[in-house]
């Protein structure tokens, strides 16, 4: 099973294109500043689905499907 679940994923954002987006955006930063994967840490994905569930990434969707 996927934890966190979907569903709660999909009430953060407005469409599952834009978790994937947001999720992607995020894990490729953690992994590109060395965190994750150290002994007994989460994946990179998962720390981002992790953040995004509690809140803490922000997102903003432009006129032409950009993310900022």
């Amino acid at each position: 099973m996927l934890k966190p679940s979907i569903d709660s994923l999909l009430d953060e954002v407005d469409s599952k294109f834009t978790l994937v987006l947001v999720a992607a955006r995020r894990a490729r930063n953690i992994q590109a500043n060395g965190q994750g994967l150290k002994s007994g840490e989460k994946k990179p994905v998962t720390m981002a689905l992790d953040e995004l569930l509690k809140d803490e990434l922000e997102y903003e969707r432009t006129k032409n499907w950009e993310l900022k």
